[in-house]
């Protein structure tokens, strides 16, 4: 690692293992946090990626029992569904992993074991809601009705979508179950609670600290999580539920029917999955760099459903465990751990004007997508038109319009008629002679384009990105047409300069959109003469852990040739003639898409 590097820690939202993801959910968590971790491989940091399923809770045991399973089946059955979707995406995790291992176990209970030790955690006598009809303990999203506060009609047990507070399902007014639409059952039940209250100061500086500087976050993100701070409550982090991690007291890991609360234990999996990713490496204190140092830095990506859990009660936690919540403390075994440089969220994605819905069939499943449509196509589109400031509206019409006005007529032409001319006129990359001052222009243009796209991506601002990398293939097509080399039969040299400028060119574009577009990135690279592996892709692996099931986790090996800088090309490089990068979409596309949504 060079002396200029820096650790730095991405955290893609854990995807529930309750089905197979649809396209509005990888546009938040999965495909930004790995358009982000390409880029910052690329330019010499030491990244380490990491997530995996969220395998525990009361809804992965309703679909159970809807499927006929138990909640380990239906869970090995979508982490598998989900890792394979995610491989597809080209999803650079160096661990994409599960909640139902032991050490993610282990883990869990020592953070609640720490924050216990130093007073954040108490137990109290609350009010459960159970279903009539079965005597399970219904979860609080699973509880819909009129909110308290806002009058919203539609407010969860455990929040306001509309005014943003968070609830107790007791308080909803008119509230009734969503697996079954009758009116819940509330009874007295022990449980244990987060002390939400006991960080407000030490919240309210970190938070604040947050809204202006180089590493300010959102001003969505932010402002909302300020807002949380004016009514903060306890918070329940155990449930009355037989499928999840044990309370590791005495008097409560014997007893079989509670469990600590699925959103205490999925929030702790990004640092559970550091610590496996240690082991598996041969150094198991090497999650420490990313967690302990001062200078590394840390990027949650996730949707706007998610920002409470990781902008103001992850990092409760975090305090708490290290000794520096409003009680003070020590750190537990593990040490003083880091809190989120940034939460990076997005906000919904929609499908033709409706919200997307697996139960409606109001989807497009990652599977299906990718069986019919380039990865790159989806990419591209997520990061040019995504939600990443604001709701979207994902339309067929405008997909494909991206695809063929865009990827195709820009950036695959620009490499389609550059290589073109250059292998038919000299069946290699051409010597340059003299060059212009267009020639000139055009190439420091494009080398000024690292320095102003990195920029935006240091940022997460994936549209502002790949907008200024795509502004420099359209200048580079502007300038292919103003020099039109092919009217240029008697001036051979000045062909060859022209071309040789397009092609470094083209092979500083290539690297400029690798974040975005890794696998046609990958054929330029070799278009251009590279060898071997220009971007690195995951891989899917069956593991074992002792005492434990085999399972299926995705890595990879990251450290390939590419690097966010222009490199000079090399004249006498062999050519040939090139075949599309992208597949133009027929129009037809959008009737067919819409057909099936509808018939669906």
């Amino acid at each position: 690692m060079s002396s200029s590097s820096r650790h730095i820690l991405t955290a893609p939202a854990w995807p529930y293992a309750n089905g197979p993801r649809h396209i509005g959910h990888v546009s938040g968590f999965a495909l930004p946090a790995d358009m982000f971790s390409r880029y910052q491989r690329m330019a010499g940091n030491e990244v380490l990626m990491v997530s995996g399923t969220d395998e525990h809770g009361t809804p992965i045991q309703v679909q159970a029992d809807k499927e006929g399973v138990t909640a380990r089946e239906l869970a090995d059955r979508y982490n598998g569904v989900i890792a394979e979707d995610l491989h597809g995406l080209g999803m650079t995790y160096d661990l994409f992993t599960r909640t139902t291992t032991l050490n993610h176990y282990a883990i869990v209970q020592e953070i609640f074991k720490g924050l216990y030790d130093n007073g954040y955690i108490f137990p109290t006598t609350t009010m459960g809601a159970i279903s009539p009809s079965t005597g399970r303990t219904l979860p609080d999203r699973y509880i819909e009705g009129t909110c308290p506060i806002c009058g919203y009609d539609g407010a969860r047990g455990d929040q306001c979508d509309n005014c943003g507070n968070q609830l107790d399902p007791v308080d909803l007014i008119n509230p009734v179950s969503r697996i079954n639409g009758e009116k819940p059952k509330f009874v007295e039940t022990e449980h244990f609670m987060l002390d939400l209250p006991a960080f407000t100061d030490v919240l309210g500086r970190y938070l604040r600290g947050k809204q202006s500087g180089s590493l300010a976050w959102r001003p969505n993100v932010v402002k909302f999580a300020l807002n949380l701070l004016d009514d903060i409550q306890p918070r329940a982090i155990s449930r009355d539920i037989d499928w999840g991690v044990p309370i590791p007291l005495d008097g409560w890991r014997e007893n079989p029917a509670k469990k600590l609360y699925v959103w205490f234990d999925a929030v702790v999996g990004y640092l559970s999955a550091s610590v496996e990713w240690a082991k598996r490496s041969g150094d198991p204190d090497a999650w420490r760099a990313w967690w302990q140092d001062p200078d590394a830095l840390s990027y949650y990506f996730m949707g706007k459903d998610n920002i409470v859990f990781h902008a103001e009660i992850w990092p409760a936690m975090l305090l708490g465990y290290s000794g520096r919540g409003d009680k003070g403390g020590e750190p537990g075994s593990l040490g003083a751990l880091n809190t989120p440089t940034e939460v990076v969220s997005s906000e919904y994605l929609t499908m033709e004007g409706r919200k997307f819905s697996s139960s409606r069939q109001v989807v497009i499943y990652v599977k299906d997508f990718l069986e019919r449509y380039d990865v790159d196509a989806l990419r591209y589109y997520v990061a040019v038109a995504g939600p990443e400031n604001n709701d979207t509206d994902f339309t067929w019409s405008e997909f494909v319009r991206r695809n063929n006005d865009e990827l195709v007529a820009a950036w695959g032409n620009l490499v389609n008629r550059s290589v073109n001319m250059a292998a038919k006129n000299f069946g290699a990359i051409p010597e340059p002679g003299d060059l212009n001052d267009a020639d000139r222009a055009l190439m420091e243009r494009s080398r000024n384009g690292f320095a102003a796209v990195g920029a935006e991506l240091e940022r997460s601002r994936f549209k502002n990105a790949i907008t200024e990398a795509l502004d420099v293939v359209r200048d580079a097509n502007r300038y292919l047409s103003d020099q039109a080399p092919w009217k240029l039969k008697d001036d051979p040299a000045r062909v060859q300069s022209i071309l040789h400028t397009a092609l470094q060119v083209v092979d500083d574009a290539k690297t400029l959109l690798t974040p975005f577009l890794p696998n046609s990135s990958q054929k330029v690279y070799e278009l251009l003469g590279g060898e071997g592996e220009w971007s690195g892709m995951p891989r899917l692996e069956t593991v074992s852990e002792e005492g434990g099931p085999d399972y299926r986790v995705l890595t990879g090996d990251y450290a390939t040739a590419a690097r966010w800088e222009s490199t000079p090309i090399k004249p006498g490089v062999p050519l040939a003639k090139p075949t599309p990068l992208f597949k133009k979409l027929d129009a037809s596309v959008v009737d067919e898409e819409l057909a099936r949504l509808e018939a669906e």
